[in-house]
């Protein structure tokens, strides 16, 4: 009984005490953010730093003290004469892409962009390291379009794929003037595909009525419902020809080497075949080609991190006063158990 006196007790205060933390984030985050209207912030790494990091992580590990101290004195001359000689070095802004199907990332890519385009020059290079699937097409859409504005702005684009850029993530690959690509990348799918369930027989069976009412011929063609009837799936199918043409001439604009309708099967190639197919014009991964260029450019790696709303920190902040509970709470119950 005193174990669970003692209990009830601890658990009374660790509750009033975590109550009380989440009103005080809650006023703390709500005064911060008001009046603040940026959705986020850019954050800027240099890439060339997290090389050399690494090498001379390695140069620690393998050499001797009179090694390092002859390796770092030569690499300072070498660095001296550099900027000496060649001035500026060329920039090279990279960007990340991990789509899912509703492009979401677009939200990023699209503040990413506009910062880069403000400094980026004709002599500078972007490098979009594309990660995607595909997806919803006009959410595909707009992602590419935002490849193209670089495209516009006369800065070199390179995209670089190391998994997978198919169906709307091959629409935008296809944007850069050179896309370089991992030996076993998925590439290609440029198609397009839609399917639905319909349940019109099920409810029939079971006496349930589901009524459609629209204004405009084809305002609903396919339905999950309702029953759908030989003109509705042939306007469908109309439909998907007609997008599926507008993305051949959109590939075919950016890639005019590729012989369009061979590809565009909806099919899928890996990195090897899909060089043979001039999908892609090189193979290599984006590990090798960036590092090769860390050597004669300065890389500078943007992303943009979003604000997280009141709601998703203090759910945030919940989560974890829960964990630290019940660990606390598990810990007091073993000290128990060996009194």
């Amino acid at each position: 009984m005193d174990f669970l006196a003692d209990y009830a007790g601890f658990l009374a205060k660790v509750v009033t005490l975590v109550v009380a933390v989440l009103v005080l984030l809650a006023a703390g985050v709500a005064l911060r953010s008001k009046g603040r209207k940026a959705p986020g912030q850019l954050q800027v790494d240099k890439l060339n730093d997290f090389y050399k990091e690494l090498r001379h992580r390695l140069e620690q590990a393998v050499l001797d003290k009179d090694q390092l101290k002859s390796l770092h004195k030569a690499e300072a001359k070498a660095e001296k004469l550099a900027k000496k000689s060649s001035g500026h070095k060329p920039r090279v802004f990279v960007l990340d892409f991990h789509g899912d199907l509703k492009a979401s990332a677009v939200d990023q890519l699209r503040h990413e962009v506009t910062a880069l385009l403000s400094m980026a020059k004709p002599q500078d290079e972007v490098v979009v390291r594309l990660e995607s699937g595909g997806g919803m097409v006009h959410s595909y859409g707009l992602a590419a379009s935002q490849l193209a504005r670089i495209r516009e702005a006369r800065v070199p684009l390179t995209v670089c794929i190391d998994k997978v850029a198919a169906s709307g993530g091959y629409m935008m690959a296809c944007i850069g003037e050179k896309i370089i690509s991992a030996p076993f990348a998925i590439l290609g799918s440029i198609g397009v595909v839609a399917q639905l369930p319909n349940v019109h027989r099920l409810l029939k069976k079971h006496n349930i009525d589901f009524e459609v009412l629209t204004a405009g011929e084809y305002k609903r063609t396919l339905t999950v419902f309702g029953e759908n009837t030989d003109k509705g799936r042939e306007k469908f199918q109309d439909d998907l020809e007609s997008i599926h043409e507008l993305f051949k001439g959109f590939v075919a604009r950016y890639r005019p080497q590729l012989r369009i309708d061979e590809v565009a099967t909806g099919e899928v190639w890996l990195g090897l075949a899909a060089l043979e197919k001039e999908l892609v014009d090189e193979l290599k991964t984006s590990d090798e080609y960036l590092a090769g260029r860390a050597r004669e450019a300065e890389l500078y790696h943007l992303h943009f991190a979003t604000r997280k709303s009141l709601q998703e920190r203090v759910g945030l902040a919940a989560s974890v006063a829960l964990d630290r509970f019940v660990l606390s709470w598990l810990s007091r119950l073993n000290q128990q158990r060996f009194w």
